[in-house]
């Protein structure tokens, strides 16, 4: 369990003001991340008495719990600190919902694709990082990461814009009309790693249709901006042309993954190698102001929304992972987390402590602002400075442990009341299942819109 709040009060007073980060000394770094994650935790009260593990409570919602929960993962991974994986196993699997797949019914009045992919996401990374194995009577990293991708392969929607996923599952809900980026560009980085992991061609097959769609019906410019979504009852003809971070750096991770598993055919690895390398100079020319990364659509005007207040967390996150998987890339992308680094500490002045992060980096202190976000964002640009001192992700050829179901997922889908009628083994998009892809081609020359 978490620290009790006696204890993390007690470390919280121990702390001294402010966060002093040091980049040339990993005690400093993995100090500077202790801080933030216990700042973060300090608005989490799911594991204790009369909570709801997994569950942060207004304003938040929850998919970013599981974000947060994807966060102390990679805590974990970078700084061996175990301090808080029971909490974030607890929470991991508390949320499960009944078919094992991330849809709790409870969460059905705003549960969206992004949403229920951000938790399989989290699974993912405790897969791939050999995080603490859940009991055997539990659902598995694996298998969970597993069944969040074949629900979600069964709602690629062919009825409007050609393909992709809607933003939300439900017809009841707001923007079950709208397909956004996030959606579908978490399936697509999903399915990568899900194919790295596991060695089947099926998974990077579907991250290759998803790719393809997302650039031929528009949401990826010629430039590769990526933009936030589209009207399908437009049939995704006009475009929403905010940009967020996690969008970018959602694609460069899943196309990183995309080269470094296509290193045999010298086509393919170049594809991917252009467009890994040509989203990596959109997203340092989008998202970073004097080689500091900032929210471009929200911080200067300063009406960053609360979920949008933890997306250079994920930017964070993935641009570091990048560099493990296309290593050709870490001397343009450390040189921006340091700076990023060094730039967010000293947001870090904030709060009863002394030492809660604001939302802005850009202005050499703190902004007023509090929250997971601000926390996750220091968080996973402090912890990511030790991205050279740790292992690669994992697979089941390379040491990788935890247990998969390639039948795993679905259910839900119509009536979060009602289960689903059975979907058999041939209707899924598990491991050695051989599934037929044909992307119908968009005329789409008209539809792309360049900034």
């Amino acid at each position: 369990m978490r620290p009790s709040a006696l204890l993390r009060g007690a470390l919280l007073a121990g702390t001294a003001s402010a966060i002093t980060l040091d980049l040339n000394s990993d005690d400093s770094i993995k100090s500077a991340a202790r801080t933030a994650a216990d700042g973060m935790l300090s608005f989490y009260h799911g594991n204790e008495t009369g909570g709801i593990p997994g569950l942060l409570g207004d304003p938040y919602y929850w998919w970013e719990a599981g974000a947060m929960f994807g966060a102390l993962i990679d805590y974990w991974y970078y700084t061996g600190d175990s301090t808080y994986n029971d909490i974030t196993s607890q929470a991991l699997l508390f949320q499960v919902g009944p078919d094992n797949n991330y849809m709790p019914p409870n969460q059905s009045k705003s549960l969206g694709n992004d949403d229920q992919a951000f938790w399989g996401l989290a699974s993912m990374s405790a897969a791939e990082a050999k995080f603490p194995d859940p009991p055997e009577d539990s659902p598995q990293w694996l298998a969970l990461a597993q069944a969040v991708f074949n629900s979600q392969a069964l709602r690629w929607d062919d009825t409007s814009c050609g393909g992709g996923l809607k933003w939300q599952i439900f017809t009841f809900n707001n923007g079950y009309n709208y397909k956004n980026s996030i959606s579908n560009g978490a399936f697509f980085q999903l399915g990568a790693r899900l194919g790295a992991y596991t060695n089947n061609q099926t998974y990077f097959d579907w991250a290759d249709k998803m790719w393809d769609w997302v650039y031929t019906v528009g949401l990826m410019s010629d430039t590769y901006q990526i933009f936030d979504g589209s009207d399908d009852t437009l049939n995704c003809s006009e475009f929403n042309h905010i940009q967020w971070s996690y969008n970018a750096g959602i694609f460069l991770y899943g196309a990183a993954i995309m080269w470094n598993n296509t290193q045999d055919d010298a086509a393919t690895k170049g594809k991917w190698e252009q467009r890994t390398n040509a989203l990596l100079n959109s997203t340092t020319r989008i998202f970073f102001q004097n080689e500091i990364m900032y929210e471009v659509a929200c911080e200067p005007s300063g009406n960053c929304n609360v979920d949008q207040q933890s997306f250079k967390a994920y930017l964070s996150r993935w641009m570091a992972a990048t560099t493990k998987v296309a290593p050709w890339t870490h001397d343009t992308i450390m040189p921006l987390i340091q700076k990023s680094a060094q730039a967010a500490a000293t947001s870090c002045t904030g709060g009863s402590t002394g030492n809660m992060c604001g939302t802005k980096w850009t202005t050499g202190n703190w902004d007023g602002a509090t929250g997971v976000g601000q926390q996750m964002n220091a968080l996973e640009v402090f912890q990511s400075n030790l991205i050279d001192k740790v292992g690669g992700p994992v697979g089941n050829k390379t040491g990788g442990t935890s247990q998969g179901n390639p039948s795993a997922g679905t259910g839900g889908d119509i009536n979060p009341q009602v289960p689903q009628s059975t979907i058999t083994t041939g209707d899924r998009a598990g491991a050695g299942i051989l599934t037929a892809l044909v992307l119908i081609g968009l005329v789409g020359g008209a539809w792309w819109m360049i900034v």
